[in-house]
């Protein structure tokens, strides 16, 4: 799978990408063809400090009348273009290539393998996995230590000792998952990819004109990503997205609670084209049972209309009328409930319902079932599906790390980390019944939870 493979060093003026510059470039390329080497020095147009003199032994005098990077970039980058890019500390080998190609007017996105997070993964009984360390451990050759081609060549060197010691299958496993970007979008900039967290959190997608693609959540933001372009999921709609995307953010959280939380409520109001299940909450309802004339009945009620948060009879939560029919046909069917009472089948006075014909109704529509019975029979249920209370006198605070989601009889009001963002959303919130955070909660609080009860009028306590 990794037959073209570029191991690369850099020396620089300094450790920052966008100020420093590079001072030589070396590259080991290894191919169908066997093994290129190349290198260069390079006028970095800023003043080598004494004590990285000192450290590679370049020298303000040796640059002088080096070529500038924009000379050799179109070289460069033919050279490494279709290359696995290998690099120890990766991120800073290819931050201050992308930040000089990109000053020459040149796009570089290569795939990148870090050797020093290749080194961790394939030995994690060690402690230190610099290159000097790696030197040490697997007795490699130092032909120029600190300079641009020689520390490629020891890179080199490690990537051939791993495969005389270790499974092939597993290398190259290992390597997968640590570049996981084979089907990266185009217009995704692969730098991103290292700044993203490996802790909860949710992660949005944008499309063209910062339309919202896609909201999700993870406990390892950086995984899941990188997951969505992964080479086993380039169909479908992963493909769509991945085609349509442009840009993405993130952002983190305490814990996986606050992720869960933060998803349903952004996803609600930012509607991504994506997320068409959560989406959906103005056609919210539930059955409510109700005494009409003889009969108890379920009466389908709508959360624009009632307040789902404080109600104490509400049985089932579905997106619409259809699924909530549904749903009570099913349960009616399990428990030999008489349609024509339920309200879901229109019949003549004295006539039998189309379940009674088929013995499937115990005869509450003809009289052959007191309703009394009925009602009973219903009511035990329809509480499996009945919605739980709200087990508490007002707001509550669960804390989750160093924040704490605030609650109101079942409603997500926000996060805050500290007082004065308490009271802020006590001022600014405003209860709004929704389902799925519900389902997130009720679940969530089964748990034992960190509790804090809040009074509706600020401050904090």
């Amino acid at each position: 799978m990794f037959s073209r493979l570029a191991f690369v060093d850099l020396e620089t003026t300094g450790a920052n990408a966008t100020v420093d510059r590079i001072t030589e470039i070396g590259v080991v390329l290894v191919d169908e063809n066997g093994i290129h080497e190349w290198s260069r020095l390079i006028q970095p147009q800023a003043r080598i400090p004494v004590f990285i003199e000192k450290l590679t032994g370049i020298t303000n005098a040796m640059v002088a009348d080096a070529p500038l990077f924009e000379i050799v970039a179109e070289e460069l980058l033919t050279l490494l273009h279709g290359y696995l890019f290998i690099a120890h500390n990766a991120r800073f080998d290819y931050g201050f290539l992308k930040n000089e190609f990109k000053r020459s007017g040149l796009t570089f996105q290569p795939a990148v393998l870090c050797s020093v997070k290749l080194s961790r993964a394939l030995f994690p009984e060690y402690q230190h996995h610099n290159l000097d360390s790696l030197i040490e451990r697997f007795g490699l050759t130092v032909k120029a230590r600190h300079r641009a081609l020689g520390d490629a060549q020891l890179i080199h060197q490690f990537w051939q000792q791993i495969h005389l010691s270790q499974d092939v299958n597993l290398i190259t496993d290992t390597v997968q998952k640590l570049i996981a970007r084979s089907s990266l979008p185009s217009n995704i900039d692969r730098s991103l990819i290292d700044e993203l967290p490996e802790s909860p959190g949710v992660y949005l997608f944008y499309g063209e004109n910062d339309l919202p693609l896609y909201i999700g959540k993870s406990i390892n933001i950086k995984q899941r990503v990188l997951s969505h372009f992964s080479a086993d999921h380039s169909h479908g709609k992963e493909m769509s997205l991945s085609q349509q995307l442009r840009r993405f953010d993130w952002i983190e959280t305490a814990g996986e609670l606050g992720a869960l939380l933060l998803e349903a409520k952004l996803i609600k109001a930012m509607q991504p084209i994506h997320n068409r299940r959560l989406r959906r909450n103005n056609g919210l309802c539930a059955w409510q049972l109700q005494q009409q004339t003889e009969h108890l009945r379920p009466v389908l009620v709508w959360a624009n209309d009632l307040d789902f948060g404080v109600q104490d009879n509400l049985h089932g939560l579905y997106h619409n009328q259809r699924d909530a029919q549904k749903a009570l046909r099913s349960i009616a069917d399990q428990n030999q409930l008489c349609l024509s009472v339920l309200g879901l089948e229109k019949i003549t006075k004295g006539r039998p319902c189309f379940a009674r014909q088929l013995a499937k109704c115990k005869g509450a529509c003809i009289g052959e079932e007191a309703p009394l019975n009925h009602a009973a029979r219903l009511v035990m249920a329809m509480n499996k599906l009945k919605l739980a209370s709200w087990p508490y006198p007002g707001i509550v605070g669960i804390k989750e790390g160093g924040d704490v989601h605030l609650i109101d009889h079942w409603c997500y009001l926000g996060t805050a980390k500290n007082a004065a963002e308490v009271d802020d959303l006590l001022l600014s919130s405003q209860p709004v019944f929704d389902r799925d955070t519900y389902m997130i909660l009720s679940k969530a609080l089964k748990k034992p939870r960190q509790l804090v009860h809040v009074d509706r009028q600020p401050a904090y306590r």
